[in-house]
C-alpha cells in the first residue's frame, strides 16, 4: 500500500481528479459537436442531408461540396466559388500581420527600455486604442482611405488592420520587454551597442514567444474580420468572410448545406493551422511579461 501511495497511483485516481477530467472531457465534446456537424455535413450529398440525421455519418462520402464551394458556388451575381476571396484574405492578412507585429515590437522596445518625457502618457493613449469599438472608426477611416485613394482596395484593408492592431501588439511587446532586466541593456550600451543594435541583435532573438503571440492574435483577428471587409472593400477585393456571408445568403434553388459547410471549413482552416503550428508559444508568451509591467 505504501509503495502504491508513493508511486502516485491513488493520487491520480482521486474522485476530485476524476471529476475534473470528466468535466473537461465533457466540455471538449460539447465544444467539438458543431465542428463535427460542419465536417460531416460538408461530405454529405444534398439528398443525404435532407433525409438523414444531423449528426449521422454520411451514407455516401463525397467531396462535391468542397469542390463546388471552392470554384463554382455563387457569392452574389458571380458563381466562381470562394477561391479568389480566399487568396484575397491572404494578400490582406500576411502583410497586415507582419507590419503591425514589427511596429508593435519597435514601439514596445522604445516604451519599455528608452523612457522619455511623456512615454507613460503615450503608452496610455495606445492602450486606450485597444478598447475603441470597430464601429467608432468606420466613418473617419473611410474618409481617410478616400483621401489616400485606397478606398475599396486590398492595401486599404491592410492599412486599416495595421492601424487598429498596433495598439494590441505594442501592449504585448511592451509588457514582454519590461520583464527583461535593464542591466542587460545597460551592459550592451557600455559595450558600445546603439539603439538599433540592441533591438536587432539582443532583444529580437529573445522575442520568439511574444512574436508567436502577436502573430496568432493578429492573424486570427484579421482573417476572421467581417466588419472592415464589408465596409472598406468591394467586388474582387473582398476577403473570405464577406464571400462566405454572400454565399450563405445567396440561393438559386435548393439550399446546399454541404457547400455552405465546406466553405465555412475552408475559411477556418488557415487559423486552425496557425494554432496547431504555433499554439504552444501562445500561453508561454502571454505569461512571460506577467510578473512585471
Amino acid at each position: 500500500m505504501t509503495d502504491l501511495t508513493r508511486s502516485g497511483l491513488f493520487t491520480t485516481l482521486r474522485p476530485s481528479r476524476i471529476a475534473i477530467y470528466g468535466l473537461l472531457i465533457l466540455a471538449c465534446l460539447v465544444y467539438l459537436v458543431p465542428l463535427f456537424i460542419m465536417l460531416v455535413t460538408s461530405f454529405k450529398t444534398p439528398m443525404d442531408i435532407r433525409t438523414g440525421n444531423l449528426v449521422a455519418l454520411p451514407t455516401e462520402w463525397t467531396t462535391i461540396g468542397w469542390t463546388k464551394a471552392w470554384s463554382e458556388a455563387c457569392t452574389g451575381v458571380q458563381c466562381d466559388g470562394i477561391s479568389g476571396y480566399f487568396w484575397n484574405s491572404f494578400k490582406m492578412t500576411v502583410p497586415a500581420v507582419m507590419i503591425s507585429t514589427l511596429l508593435g515590437a519597435f514601439n514596445g522596445y522604445v516604451l519599455a527600455k528608452w523612457k522619455f518625457r511623456g512615454s507613460d502618457l503615450l503608452f496610455g493613449l495606445l492602450l486606450f486604442g485597444c478598447f475603441v469599438p470597430f464601429q467608432v472608426v468606420l466613418l473617419p477611416m473611410a474618409a481617410t482611405l478616400g483621401q489616400l485613394g485606397l478606398a475599396n482596395t486590398t492595401p486599404g484593408l491592410v492599412l486599416v488592420h495595421v492601424i487598429y492592431g498596433v495598439a494590441f501588439t505594442t501592449l504585448f511587446f511592451r509588457n514582454y520587454y519590461v520583464a527583461i532586466p535593464d542591466a542587460l541593456i545597460k551592459a550592451a550600451r557600455l559595450d558600445g551597442a546603439g539603439f538599433f543594435t540592441i533591438f536587432f541583435r539582443i532583444l529580437l532573438p529573445m522575442s520568439t514567444p511574444i512574436f508567436m503571440v502577436s502573430l496568432i492574435w493578429q492573424f486570427t483577428q484579421i482573417w476572421n474580420d467581417f466588419l472592415f471587409g464589408v465596409v472598406f472593400a468591394s467586388g474582387d477585393s473582398q476577403p473570405i468572410t464577406v464571400a462566405l456571408n454572400n454565399l450563405v445568403n445567396t440561393s438559386t434553388g435548393v439550399k446546399e448545406y454541404n457547400v455552405d459547410m465546406a466553405a465555412a471549413m475552408i475559411a477556418a482552416l488557415p487559423t486552425l493551422v496557425v494554432y496547431i503550428v504555433a499554439g504552444k508559444y501562445f500561453i508561454r508568451g502571454l505569461t512571460a511579461g506577467s510578473v512585471k509591467g
